[in-house]
């Protein structure tokens, strides 16, 4: 069927104005004729000649006007057409299933194709498939590389009825239809001076030597300058080799300047100069370890400067011997597989004790609290707290929601004992409702606000005591006004053991007290067989010279039937992989299995051949992974992949998914770092 053409818009109005004049000449005649009929005969005789003359104008001319119209839009097009094939930008024209329909010049250079290739834009831009083209949506745009180059597509709907309507000459009927204009932009050297721009940012780091004084004592004293010598010719070497700046700023402190390429040549090295200033021996007996913390990408030099202080407090707060470069909100760890040193000097805990003290006196409340599935450790630093603040004459609560198997001997020495409160032991709830500006809320052994027992509790508080073992990750409680975390110490109930020893001179601990931070103690480092120090031991020998009672403590942590045959059945299904033991935990029967998981964990290291052993508890809706070694192996930083975090030798993370895929998680985990070089 033919389509009709027929004039529209300002034109179909122009060529209509000799037909309206010719009704204003006939009311004109009218009133002539009324007047003069001589003068009204007259005019209309020239009237219909007028009118005669218009017709046959009209008739003759319209079909002449029509083709010149057409011929004039038909050349307008045409040099639009040849604008777009000769224009220097790559343009296409594809329909709405991603056919090429057209292309110009410009984009058949780029793809090396003939102007007539018809197939889908796919075919020669894999990265552009047929969901990326616009639907819903009437642009968008993609990144992608071609033939070596950087570009950028961006594809616009165009709808076919609405380039009809905007035509004011001509009215085609036409199907509702698109097409997609697509043009693509050259962005290779715009990305080669961006590039070029952020390599030469300047990146500011701080470079801390771990063990300075206790370095220098274990070398004949004739020595110590050299080996001072030794290390600063070692870091400066080091630092000038990646062509930045390094200043020293005390006897064990230095201020780093570098580009940020440089930053990511020692980032792809995992920062070699961490094993390298090790191997300066001249006698010494203690290898000399570093901590690095670097800022980078902050908006001004100040701010990169606040970053890099962050990450090396990061760096000190998780042991030493290692890097931490802050990447904005991101945060990225190398090294730290030494062990910790640990310290001879108790000046810092009774600094702390002190600081305690000041801050309990000032408030009238105070409420303590540990991680959530509290365990021994916890509940008996919890404990300690708790005497310290009674001393005081201070009201003191415990907030605890779920009483775990292993907590329960110690807390029922508690309840119904006329000697204490019998609000002393809280729920999340009933702590939010008696707090009050005057509370001092202490966390023990955790640093993560989401894995305290009452997480609205650090929202609220103004004065908040942070006292853990544990190493510091991204997430920490950061608005702390008193902080005492120390990740050499083997729990946390050997920390406050040391703070109460400072507190006061007339403090006195009761036996059961004393039992619960012993119990922690004995707990936290397997009956005093990992990480022990000879301050792990003198506070143990103070608990006792307090009354703590090993046989008493023993025989609450005897384990019955069901629990003992369920660690038993965790290590006979223990699978070993590249030399960690891999295990799952059975739940059935246990009031609170992810401890008997942790225990099963321990257990797997008495196997020869045995790095680590990670064990497996699905509990409660996720699986806990609690994860152990000896000494050869950082499963820290295994858990912090997962989320988590602790110890270089005892460290767990919790994951939100069943147990197969979280086995194929730690597999998979395990695989990419020994291929990255972080496991060896």
């Amino acid at each position: 069927m033919k389509r009709k053409v027929k004039l529209k818009g300002s034109i179909k109005i122009y060529m209509q104005w000799p037909l309206i004049l010719t009704i204003l000449i006939f009311i004109m005649n009218g009133v002539v004729f009324a007047i003069d009929r001589k003068a009204g005969g007259a005019m209309a005789t020239f009237t219909i000649i007028y009118i005669v003359f218009i017709l046959v104008l009209y008739l003759r001319t319209k079909g002449t006007l029509m083709n010149d119209l057409i011929s004039f839009a038909t050349q307008y097009g045409q040099i639009q057409k040849k604008l777009l094939l000769e224009m220097k930008v790559p343009y296409a024209v594809m329909d709405d299933s991603g056919k090429l329909l057209w292309m110009n010049k410009e984009f058949s250079k780029v793809v090396k194709k003939d102007r007539y290739y018809k197939k889908s834009i796919t075919s020669l831009f894999p990265s552009i498939t047929k969901e990326i083209l616009p639907g819903e949506l009437d642009e968008c745009q993609i990144l992608f590389e071609f033939d070596g180059k950087d570009y950028e597509a961006q594809m616009k709907k165009v709808a076919m009825d609405n380039v009809l309507e905007s035509t004011s000459i001509v009215n085609v009927a036409a199907e509702r239809s698109y097409i997609i204009a697509l043009y693509l932009f050259d962005r290779t050297e715009l990305n080669k001076y961006i590039k070029e721009n952020k390599e030469q940012k300047l990146v500011t780091g701080l470079i801390y030597l771990d063990n300075y004084e206790e370095a220098l004592e274990s070398v004949e004293e004739v020595r110590r300058s050299l080996l001072i010598a030794l290390i600063d010719r070692k870091i400066n070497k080091y630092i000038s080799g990646m062509d930045g700046i390094v200043k020293k700023l005390e006897k064990d402190k230095y201020f780093v300047v570098m580009k940020q390429k440089c930053l990511d040549s020692l980032q792809n090295n995992k920062f070699s100069i961490l094993d390298d200033v090790k191997t300066v021996n001249i006698g010494n007996e203690m290898a000399v370890t570093l901590s690095i913390g670097f800022g980078v990408n902050g908006t001004t030099y100040a701010q990169n400067y606040a970053y890099a202080r962050t990450a090396i407090d990061l760096a000190l707060g998780r042991g030493g011997d290692q890097a931490v470069v802050k990447n904005s909100d991101k945060i990225y760890y190398y090294g730290g597989k030494t062990k910790q040193v640990e310290k001879s000097t108790r000046v810092k805990a009774r600094v702390k004790a002190h600081a305690l003290r000041e801050l309990m006196e000032a408030n009238d409340k105070i409420i303590v609290m540990g991680h959530k599935i509290g365990d021994v450790d916890s509940f008996g630093a919890s404990i300690g707290i708790y005497r310290a603040a009674k001393t005081l004459g201070k009201k003191a609560y415990i907030v605890i929601n779920d009483i775990t198997t292993s907590v329960r001997p110690l807390l029922e020495c508690f309840v119904n004992n006329p000697d204490y409160d019998e609000d002393m032991f809280l729920t999340s709830n009933e702590a939010l409702e008696i707090f009050d500006n005057n509370t001092v809320v202490t966390v023990v052994d955790v640093n993560k606000p989401s894995y305290t027992e009452c997480e609205d509790l650090l929202k609220r508080a103004k004065t908040i005591v942070v006292l853990d073992h544990h190493r510091q990750g991204a997430e920490s409680i950061d608005n702390a006004v008193l902080s005492y975390v120390e990740s050499y110490a083997s729990s946390s109930c050997e920390m406050v053991a040391e703070i109460l020893q400072y507190f006061d001179d007339g403090i006195k601990i009761r036996g059961i007290e004393a039992d619960c931070l012993y119990a922690g103690i004995m707990i936290d480092t397997n009956n005093f067989m990992s990480k022990t120090g000879v301050r792990t031991f003198e506070a143990a020998a103070f608990l006792r010279r307090c009354g703590a009672d090993v046989s008493r403590v023993r025989k609450m942590f005897r384990d019955d039937m069901v629990t003992y045959k369920a660690r038993a059945e965790a290590v006979r299904n223990a699978q070993v992989y590249r030399e960690f033991a891999i295990s799952v935990c059975p739940t059935e029967g246990l009031e609170s299995p992810t401890v008997v998981g942790a225990q099963a964990a321990n257990e797997l290291l008495n196997i020869i051949g045995v790095k680590a052993s990670i064990v497996l508890t699905e509990y409660n809706g996720m699986v806990y992974v609690s994860a152990r070694s000896i000494d050869e192996v950082n499963v820290q930083v295994i858990m912090e992949k997962l989320g988590g975090g602790g110890h270089l030798n005892i460290a767990g993370a919790q994951l939100e998914c069943n147990l197969e895929e979280a086995k194929s998680i730690i597999i998979e985990t395990l695989d990419h770092m020994f291929d990255e070089g972080e496991l060896s």
